[in-house]
């Protein structure tokens, strides 16, 4: 195994300006102090919390100046010419939005990298009077805390960093992304900061929803050699025992399917702003029983984790409303919604899917659509509660818009209830095979429960937009513009392709131009009061197999309602050639890069500002995570192991190595380096426990280098840029939820005399006790 490269020697000049430059630093943070303490004592209190964090990791420094192979005047070098600020300009902008100031202010100064990097480059290369040193402080917190990089894959070409708003014609800068090109990273729970893999069955078979037939596998999801997600689906077992607390006895329960899910909740969300993957779906596009789908939920519900969505999912109503108080978990009719949430705030799981692909026999276009779409196809769709309680379009039709009277003057067809302005274009058409779900009173042997005055009706608004065979071969781009809340709208992109003259199509028909496939508005929910999401969202990626999502709807008379490819007797329950295509080709999704981009120019758009992260202020999440995990946590027997909902930490290495490829880093014999590249990781000799008797054995193990982590340092160590509201009230309001006396005025001073008096009376008495002990003392001595 190679080893270590020797630490670079520093001159003892070097490091006498190095301990200079820190006496500077403190000097410089009283300054800092002073400034804050004239602001905000909350903003007080986090900068002496960041002096002390950026104090004590001068190590951590050292440690990052020794991976890039620089000296450390070429790093402070290096970093002046990157971050020449604007002194001036940026403290009239200060001066102007106090509100900017606190927000950066406070988060900037907890984060040790960006405060040390500003405070070597002051000290190093200007000497300013008391006032230039405020002005720069605040320069550097607004620059840094401004930008979010904390998600961004290095990998990501520099001309992908930005992109044009389609609707607004504004510049968009990356804030999150994710290349895979680094093959072999895994996802399971705990092995990656942005992904998690599920290792759970899909238990959607309730009275709501229904017919999942697979068991989420994480081994089903990984990275390829040619720089691919890959999410696959086999046939395969899994069986288990559970209790059935209904009928009191265990029951043994099989799962004929494997498959994947990776869902980024708790980890990375955002709020606005503009997706964009591009992906190879799975299958054969005319053999329906795939389920694809990429998709955002708010961070408040877990997907397939169905107490956690019971009255969550999809609400997104901000009024209160008194009659659908108990449909609505967490109501603005709430004065306190606990652990964390705003009062009179009213929250859910809002749900937008980017994508859904249904596959299946070609037959020509399907009844009703207008224009004609046929398999395969995509959904595009917003699923948001309350939803339309009565007068709905019928299944199977497209919405009636106005009443239709015979020749005879009788009504034929009565108008129906159904959201105004949606836009669809190119070979798109309304849904008119989905309207929503009604979440009705639950059945007994359902895993969660909902009594006659909780439920209710949730839409689905969307529609179909024709697919080609191609989009199962080769990569296609999708994109979702995201303007968040009030005023806001949803946007969906896709580049079209011909399929034949018959279909209507715009852009070129070769899949180079983008198509406004369909659109929401803010003003088409005003009929159920219902607005555009607003939540902090995560993404997820997965694909399912369901009875209910292209199956066939009938089966001929005799046949056995069973879905196992081994058996025989269940043919007719599939489409034809599906269990075939599951035999005999790698079933699997490919996406080829997952970016997010948002601007901070919110007079760019319409709608709220766009943010990143699970916990923002405004919106807070982790908190009522926290206090309800019991919610989020997989049921027995899987989850008799779990800790919580996720591992604490992701783990920093570990994974068993034969060399430093398998750590992610370069063969120093073999493989030459470039540009001091040394990779992402080494293999190491080290000690760990094997066996029942945990004895010591030696073996390689993977030790990660600065900015990697993973069992093999695979991933990219990825953060949030800025502290969420959870974490900012135990740094900055340690004593506020502390209930206040209630006690009347009179008892407390009553109180405070008996204690101070009690003091009193105890000290006399100890005074007294010593005098007799003396005068004892002096009684027992002889005369002399």
């Amino acid at each position: 195994m190679p080893k270590q490269a020797s630490k670079e020697a520093y001159s003892k000049k070097e490091w006498n300006s190095v301990g200079a430059n820190f006496i500077f630093l403190a000097l410089k943070y009283i300054s800092c102090i002073f400034l804050a303490s004239r602001r905000d004592h909350n903003i007080l209190v986090n900068t002496l919390l960041g002096s002390l964090d950026c104090l004590f990791s001068f190590d951590l420094l050292h440690s990052h100046l020794q991976e890039k192979r620089l000296s450390y005047s070429q790093y402070i070098d290096l970093l002046f010419e990157r971050h020449r600020p604007s002194v001036e300009g940026f403290n009239h902008l200060l001066l102007s939005n106090n509100s900017l100031y606190t927000t950066h202010y406070s988060t900037i100064l907890g984060s040790w990298g960006k405060v040390l990097i500003d405070c070597i480059c002051f000290n190093w290369k200007m000497r300013l009077s008391s006032m230039a040193i405020q002005s720069y402080l605040i320069t550097a917190i607004f620059l840094f805390g401004a930008v979010q990089g904390g998600w961004i894959d290095p990998d990501t070409p520099q001309d992908k960093r930005t992109t044009m708003s389609l609707i607004d014609g504004t510049e968009y800068k990356l804030v999150m992304s994710d290349e895979f090109n680094v093959p072999g990273r895994t996802f399971k729970d705990g092995h990656d900061p942005t992904w998690t893999a599920l290792d759970k069955s899909d238990d959607d078979s309730s009275a709501a929803g229904g017919g999942s037939l697979h068991f989420y596998n994480s081994s089903m999801v990984s990275t390829t050699e040619d720089g691919y997600l890959e999410i696959r689906s086999v046939i395969g077992n899994t069986e288990w025992n559970h209790y059935d607390i209904i009928n009191r006895k265990n029951k043994h329960v099989v799962k004929n399917f494997k498959s994947g899910m990776v869902q980024s909740w708790n980890k990375f969300c955002f709020t606005g702003g503009i997706v964009e993957v591009d992906v190879i779906f799975p299958g054969d596009p005319y053999i329906g029983g795939l389920w694809p789908a990429i998709w955002l939920l708010g961070n408040l519900g877990r997907s397939t984790y169905e107490a956690s969505t019971n009255n969550i999912w999809p609400w997104s109503f901000d009024k209160c409303d008194r009659k659908l108080q108990e449909a609505q978990a967490l109501s603005a009719c709430n004065a306190q919604n606990h652990y964390g949430l705003n009062p009179h705030q009213g929250r859910g799981a809002t749900e937008i899917d980017l994508i859904e692909v249904m596959t299946g026999k070609d037959d020509g276009p399907l009844p009703s659509t207008e224009p004609g779409v046929s398999y395969p196809y995509a959904d595009f769709t917003l699923q948001v509660a309350p939803g339309v309680p009565d007068n709905r379009p019928q299944s199977g039709s497209q919405p009636v818009r106005h009443d239709t009277i015979t020749k005879s003057g009788f009504t034929e067809y009565v108008a129906q209830t159904w959201y105004e302005g949606l836009k669809v274009q190119g070979n798109t058409t309304l849904n008119p095979f989905f309207y929503g779900t009604y979440l009705g009173e639950t059945k007994p042997e359902e895993p969660v429960h909902r009594n006659k005055n909780q439920v209710f009706q949730a839409d689905a608004i969307g529609a179909m937009h024709q697919l080609t065979p191609s989009n199962f071969h080769t990569m296609h781009t999708f994109r979702l513009e995201w303007q968040p809340g009030p005023g806001g709208r949803l946007d969906w992109f896709a580049k079209d392709y011909r399929i034949n003259s018959t279909y209507s199509i715009t852009g070129d028909g070769n899949g180079q131009d983008w198509v406004h496939a369909y659109s929401i508005k803010d003003k088409s929910l005003n009929l159920t009061g219902a607005q555009i999401p607003i939540e902090p969202s995560y993404l997820i990626m997965n694909t399912g197999i369901s009875s209910t999502w292209g199956f066939p709807y009938d089966t001929p008379p005799g046949c056995a309602k069973c879905y196992d490819c081994e058996n025989v007797t269940c043919a007719c329950s599939f489409h034809p050639g599906f269990c075939n295509m599951m035999k005999q080709s790698r079933v699997a999704m490919y996406i080829d890069h997952v970016r997010v981009y948002q601007t901070q120019n919110h007079s760019a758009h319409v709608g709220r500002p766009h943010s990143v992260g699970c916990d923002p202020l405004e919106y807070p999440t982790r908190e009522y995570i926290k206090g309800n995990e019991y919610r989020y946590v997989r049921p027995p027997p899987f989850g008799y192991d779990d800790n919580g909902p996720l591992k604490k930490e992701i783990q920093n290495g570990g994974g068993h190595c034969m060399n430093n490829i398998d750590c992610g880093g370069v063969d120093d014999e073999k493989t030459p380096q470039k540009n001091n590249d040394k990779g992402k990781g080494q293999c190491i000799e080290a000690q760990y426990y094997k066996g029942f008797f945990k004895s010591y054995v030696k073996g390689g193990r993977c030790k990660c280098f600065d900015g990697y982590t993973g069992p093999f340092c695979l991933s990219v160590d990825k953060y949030d840029d800025d502290l969420g509201a959870m974490e900012l009230r135990s740094k900055t309001q340690l004593f506020k939820n502390l209930p206040y006396p209630t006690l009347p005025i009179e008892f407390i001073t009553t109180i405070s005399f008996l204690m101070i008096g009690t003091i009193i009376f105890a000290f006399l008495h100890v005074i007294r006790k010593q005098r007799e002990l003396r005068t004892l003392h002096y009684q027992k001595i002889p005369n002399l």
